[in-house]
C-alpha cells in the first residue's frame, strides 16, 4: 500500500525543551532531517559531553541547531530560546533519582515547569502550537484501573484518578502537569495544545547516558537481577522513534488536536524476556519463569523497597489494553515492531556497560551498537538524510496547512 510523504515549512525555527532527552534526540533529528532551525533549550550549553550527540546530528543532517541555556524552574528562562518560534515541542520533565518528598520532588517542578514554559508561549506571540509530551501515566494510574475504563479500554477521554502523593506520585505528577496545561490552553485562543500520551518508550538512544525508566527494566532483564522470575506484569510500549514521529506530526498537521495514546503492542515482561532470548541465547541470564503473584506480594518489598505490596496488589496480573486508533487517524502513525527495537536497545546498553558482557555462547562476539550506530542504521533504513520521510501502509492522502505543511 502507498504510503505518506510529507514537505514541512521550515521557515520558523521550533523549540524543543529538555533537548538533551531520550525522546527529545529522536525528535531534533527528524527536525534536523526536515531541514528545521531548532532551538534546543538544555540546563548547560557548555556540556559538550552531554550535547555532543546533538552536535553530531547537526553535522550530519541539514537543519540548524542553537542552544539556549533554559531551567523548568527558573521563571521566564525559556522566552529568549522561543523568540521567532512558531512550534513549542515541550519535551522537558523533571528527573529525581531519589524521592524523598513527591510534593517537592515530583509534583512542584511538574506543575512549575509546565507554568514557567506555557508563560513564556504566552508572552510569544509567534507561537501558534505546542505540543506537550505527556504520558500513559496521566490516563490511567494502576493497571487494574483499566477494567474500570469503558469497555475496560483506555482512550483519550479517560484520566488517571486513582493515584496520588501516596501512591504511584510519579503517576499523578504527571497527570497534574496534563491538567494544568489543558487548563492554561483553555484561557486563550491564539495557540493550540496538542498532548502525546506514550506508553513505555522503548528503542536505541542517540545518547550514550539514557534516564528511560525503560532502560532500567531492560537493564534487570539482563545483569540477573530477576533470573529467578519476573512478575505477570504487561503495558503497551512504542519504539521511541514512532514517539518523535508523533510530536513532529502533532506539531504540523493541522488536524492534530487534544490527546494521543501511542503505543504499538502490548508486551509483558516474560515476553521480552523471551524476545530477548531468541536473539541473544543463554548469553545473559533472561529469566524464563512468570512469578506467582502471591509470592511476588509477599517478598517484592524485601527485594526492591520501590515496589510496595499495593503496587503489586494493583498492576500484576492483569490485562492492558488501550485504543491508538486516533494516533494512526489522526497522525497516520504506522508503528513499527517493536522486537527489533528491544533487541537494539540491549545491543546497546551492552556496548555501553549499562549490561554486564555476556557470559555464554555469542556473548563475546556480540557487536556493538552504539549511539552513532542507532543514527546511522535509521539514516540508512529510512534515507532520512535526504529529508524524506515516508510512512508505510498509510494510503495517500493530498492535505495543506497554510504556513505549515504541504505534501510532495
Amino acid at each position: 500500500m502507498p504510503g505518506k510523504a510529507f514537505r514541512y515549512d521550515t521557515a520558523a525555527p521550533v523549540l524543543v525543551t529538555g533537548a538533551t532527552g531520550y525522546v527529545a534526540g529522536w525528535l531534533i533529528r527528524r527536525l534536523l532531517a526536515e531541514g528545521f532551525a531548532v532551538h534546543a533549550a538544555v540546563r548547560d550549553p557548555d556540556n559538550a559531553e552531554k550535547l555532543a550527540h546533538l552536535r553530531r546530528l547537526e553535522r550530519d543532517l541539514p537543519g540548524r541547531l542553537k542552544f539556549f541555556r533554559a531551567d523548568l524552574l527558573k521563571d521566564g528562562s525559556y522566552t529568549e530560546a522561543m523568540q521567532t518560534c512558531r512550534v513549542v515541542f515541550h519535551t522537558a520533565s523533571p528527573f529525581a533519582s531519589v524521592v524523598n518528598d513527591p510534593q517537592r520532588d515530583l509534583v512542584d517542578p511538574a506543575l512549575n515547569g509546565t507554568r514557567n514554559v506555557l508563560a513564556s508561549v504566552e508572552r510569544t506571540e509567534t507561537v501558534e502550537r505546542v505540543v506537550l509530551t505527556s504520558s500513559c501515566a496521566a490516563i490511567f494510574g494502576d493497571v487494574a484501573d483499566i477494567a474500570l475504563a469503558p469497555d475496560g479500554i483506555l482512550t483519550e477521554e479517560v484520566w488517571n484518578t486513582s493515584s496520588n502523593l501516596d501512591h504511584q506520585p510519579y503517576n499523578y505528577s504527571k497527570t497534574l502537569a496534563e491538567r494544568e496545561a489543558w487548563r492554561i490552553a483553555g484561557t486563550q485562543t491564539r495557540w493550540r495544545l496538542v498532548a502525546v500520551n506514550p506508553g513505555l518508550v522503548i528503542g536505541p538512544a542517540l545518547s550514550s547516558a539514557p534516564t528511560s525508566e525503560s532502560f532500567n527494566i531492560v537493564r534487570q532483564l539482563g545483569d540477573g537481577s530477576v533470573k529467578a522470575g519476573v512478575p505477570r506484569y504487561e503495558i503497551g510500549m512504542v519504539d521511541v522513534r514512532d514517539v518523535a514521529e508523533a510530536h513532529l506530526r502533532a506539531g504540523f498537521l493541522q488536524r492534530a488536536e487534544g490527546r494521543h495514546i501511542v503505543y504499538a503492542e502490548v508486551l509483558s515482561l516474560i515476553a521480552m524476556s523471551r524476545i530477548l532470548r531468541r536473539q541473544f541465547g543463554d548469553a545473559w541470564p533472561f529469566p524464563r519463569r512468570v512469578l506467582p503473584k502471591w509470592l511476588v506480594w509477599l517478598l517484592g518489598p524485601v527485594v526492591n523497597p520501590m515496589l510496595d505490596r499495593a503496587m503489586v496488589a494493583r498492576n500484576m496480573g492483569y490485562s492492558w489494553r488501550a485504543d491508538n486508533s486516533k494516533s494512526r487517524r489522526a497522525l497516520g502513525l504506522d508503528y513499527r515492531p517493536l522486537a527489533p527495537a528491544l533487541v537494539a536497545m540491549f545491543e546497546q546498553m551492552v556496548a555501553a556497560g549499562l549490561v554486564p558482557p555476556g557470559t555464554g555462547p555469542g556473548g563475546p562476539g556480540l557487536a556493538p551498537a552504539s549511539a552513532d550506530a542507532a543514527q546511522e542504521g535509521e539514516a540508512a533504513r529510512e534515507g532520512q538524510l535526504s529529508g524524506r520521510r515516508v510512512v508505510r501502509g498509510a494510503p495517500p492522502v493530498v492535505e495543506t496547512v497554510p504556513g505549515a505543511l504541504v505534501t510532495k
